[in-house]
């Protein structure tokens, strides 16, 4: 496992962008999958940026997201699919049938996960997967408890989310809201992982599941067994991994 904590918040946007384009330079058709929030803003307006002054060729790269929310119109600012297309598969003119999401709304979400991967193997697998972690440890929307055995299914959201969600779209009560998401066991499919990770609010929860064991009570503990994974980090949220490692004569 490779800890990589860089010394600003754009040297982080800027590190993690290179990783990306990096991959699609390296294979032309890779399958990348993407993550959604505060963290993944400022990467994919680089990426953007560099494609808009550097064109690179991106005909046959697929990009997909790690999750989506479910029981929400599409067109929803907080959507996954209207985030990922408004910040870098639309910049970048990544053509439809290489942007693939599931729907937000379904009869039969069971189907409809079986068909996400179902699309994503017929791809060869996902390449690289940039992974969010949130401040309970979930990744993807696989919250805390989830078996690392699962595998893509439809997962209750972390409450204060929720909570939020509903306030911005107004969903009557009666509205069952989840997040259709790549359960713990496809991720970790991923040939490779880079669980990304900035602000000093996410400092305990990396000190967590890096250093700590690996547990399903933190669902990202669960990437300390990937064979090709890298913990990126900004220097706010590396924190404690930093102090850790400065006790012990570690280098980074």
């Amino acid at each position: 496992m490779k800890i990589t904590i860089t010394k600003s918040e754009l040297e982080f946007d800027i590190t993690a962008a290179w990783r990306i384009i990096a991959q699609m330079l390296e294979k032309r058709n890779s399958v990348i999958g993407l993550s959604t929030g505060q963290t993944t803003i400022g990467m994919h307006r680089v990426v953007s940026e560099i494609y808009k002054q550097y064109p690179f060729d991106i005909a046959d790269i697929t990009l997909f997201n790690v999750d989506e929310l479910t029981n929400l119109s599409r067109e929803y600012a907080g959507s996954c699919y209207t985030m990922i297309l408004n910040q870098i598969a639309g910049p970048l003119g990544i053509p439809e049938e290489n942007f693939i999401m599931p729907p937000t709304l379904s009869d039969d979400f069971e189907a409809e996960s079986l068909l996400f991967e179902k699309r994503l193997a017929e791809r060869g697998g996902a390449d690289l997967q940039m992974l969010g972690i949130g401040s309970n440890g979930h990744i993807g929307i696989n919250q805390p408890g989830t078996p690392f055995e699962s595998e893509t299914w439809v997962s209750p959201m972390d409450p204060d989310f929720e909570a939020r969600v509903r306030r911005e779209t107004q969903v009557p009560p009666e509205t069952v809201l989840g997040g259709l998401t790549r359960g713990v066991k496809n991720i970790m499919h991923t040939r490779k992982l880079i669980l990304i990770a900035k602000g000093a609010h996410k400092a305990d929860i990396i000190e967590q599941a890096i250093l700590g064991p690996v547990t399903t009570d933190i669902p990202a503990s669960v990437v300390q067994l990937h064979p090709n994974c890298e913990i990126l980090l900004d220097a706010d949220a590396g924190s404690k991994i930093a102090e850790y490692a400065k006790k012990r004569n570690y280098n980074f």
